[in-house]
């Protein structure tokens, strides 16, 4: 067995992993990175990437039969299935040269293609090497939880890591769960022509702000999504091409495909953490602030860590671990400036606080303004004006922010440096955007602020009327 000594030994190569070994090894790190599967990890290869090129597809097809209130014919569009996979395939592919070995290898980085597991504190063996580091980075996210359901374990089924492959058209898809992944899944094969059920045991979107969230849920319903909440599937029976769910409280749910979408779990069963003396929690490893492991010389990072599940997520873990790992520098991770996004159409978004969180945490000083997309007029001149920014404002600082409407996952953004920075809304009001842009509603939420403190308030128009007198 091959010896080998490094700086930093990194166990995964999804988003999370890769950044840290390009960043450690260009700084002049010795850097080792294990990947016993597909480099890029579950985003490149079965989840960010390919769903939100498949929903492209969706959203292609959706246009051409919805593009009468501009002046072009309504046409109902020809969906070929199979060419819309190759799409997806085709984005993976183009994408896959930037996560992979060659590049890696030639930014200095040692990459092996095997898995690794612990066997001391501080050696980790992989296939046939056996590797000792300085620190160690856990990178190994996480893969699609399939919960104990009666009958699931011999009835067809997909998830995110077997949809993508799919080249048949389902008549008619079952999705178990509402979260992220089944609303824009749901969405998508909706939009390329197959009848879908969503199966949610509590509430779709359950963890986003309802008052956004129903926005959403109007257009799928428009668009002719079955929504089925409060159906908990207690028991699945039949085969491929018909197969049936049926709820706890006697709903029946009859379809041609299932896909299994009710959360994910951390990747920990092949590292032999007790070797190393790591601790784990019920959703991961358990990590201080630093992102540090029981084993001080070992970080988790990403979905592992058992925190939000998010591909950015595991490039800001990154950030931090190269800045304590190389640098011996303190640094701790936060949550509040973290935004996420559903990519259906119109898009959900969510940084900070929602308004029932900033309510209990803050009461009365909560102030929450909003801002409805119809009042923007890009949104109006290209017929998609419908949505809403929300944010929620303690002392003139925004301690949270929704969006819903369109390219919200990219608005969102301006709220995550807000509150990132600690900003004051009169900081937002003073930014200007270019006329006519969507990127205006965040000013003009800030605007929404400001506005009764102007414009309803006597002692600004006395002050208005004295000056004016006196003014020359």
């Amino acid at each position: 067995m091959e010896q080998i000594k490094t700086d930093i030994l990194v166990i995964g190569a999804g988003s999370g992993g890769l950044s840290v070994a390009a960043g450690a090894v260009q700084m002049g790190a010795d850097v080792v990175l294990l990947e016993g599967h597909k480099m890029g990890g579950d985003c490149l290869n079965y989840g960010c990437v390919p769903s939100k090129a498949l929903l492209a597809s969706g959203k292609a097809a959706y246009a051409q039969a919805h593009a009468g209130g501009m002046g072009v014919a309504d046409h109902a569009p020809e969906i070929d299935y199979a060419a819309a996979k190759a799409h997806v395939a085709d984005v993976i592919a183009q994408i896959a040269p930037h996560d992979s070995v060659e590049r890696f290898e030639g930014l200095g980085v040692r990459v092996i293609s095997e898995f690794g597991r612990f066997v001391a504190p501080r050696e980790v063996e992989a296939g046939g090497y056996r590797i000792k580091a300085r620190r160690i980075v856990i990178a190994t996210g996480s893969s699609p939880f399939v919960p104990p359901i009666p009958g699931l374990a011999v009835v067809p089924y997909l998830t995110n890591e077997t949809l993508f492959d799919l080249t048949e058209r389902p008549e008619h898809l079952l999705i178990i769960g509402g979260g992220p992944i089944g609303m824009e899944m749901a969405q998508a094969h909706l939009r390329l022509g197959c009848k879908v059920t969503v199966i949610e045991g509590d509430k779709v979107f359950g963890r986003d702000d309802p008052e956004m969230a129903a926005f959403v849920i109007d257009q799928l319903r428009a668009e002719g999504l079955q929504i089925e909440e409060g159906a908990l599937a207690e028991k699945i029976s039949g085969k491929a091409g018909a197969i049936r769910v049926e709820a706890k409280d006697g709903r029946v749910f009859d379809g041609s495909h299932l896909l299994v979408a009710v959360g994910r779990k951390a990747n920990i069963e092949r590292l032999n953490l007790e070797a190393a003396g790591i601790k784990t929690t019920k959703t991961g490893i358990k990590v201080d602030s630093s992102l540090k492991t029981s084993n001080r010389r070992v970080y988790a990072i990403g979905d592992v860590a058992g925190g939000k599940q998010f591909t950015h997520v595991a490039g800001y873990h990154a950030g931090i671990v190269i800045r304590s790992a190389l640098f011996g520098l303190p640094a701790k991770a936060r949550e509040d400036h973290i935004p996420h996004a559903t990519y259906t159409d119109p898009e959900l978004a969510q940084v900070g606080q929602t308004e029932a969180e900033a309510r209990d945490l803050h009461g009365e000083k909560l102030e929450v303004v909003r801002f409805d997309l119809d009042g923007n007029d890009r949104l109006v001149a290209e017929r998609k004006a419908r949505g809403r920014i929300k944010i929620m404002v303690v002392k003139g600082r925004p301690v949270g922010a929704s969006i819903v409407g369109p390219q919200a996952g990219e608005h969102i953004a301006l709220w995550s440096m807000a509150i990132a920075n600690q900003l004051k809304m009169s900081q937002v009001a003073g930014m200007i955007a270019p006329y006519p842009t969507v990127a205006e509603i965040g000013k003009r939420a800030a605007g929404a602020y400001f506005s009764p403190r102007l414009f309803d308030n006597p002692r600004v128009k006395g002050i208005v009327r004295l000056v004016q007198r006196w003014l020359p």
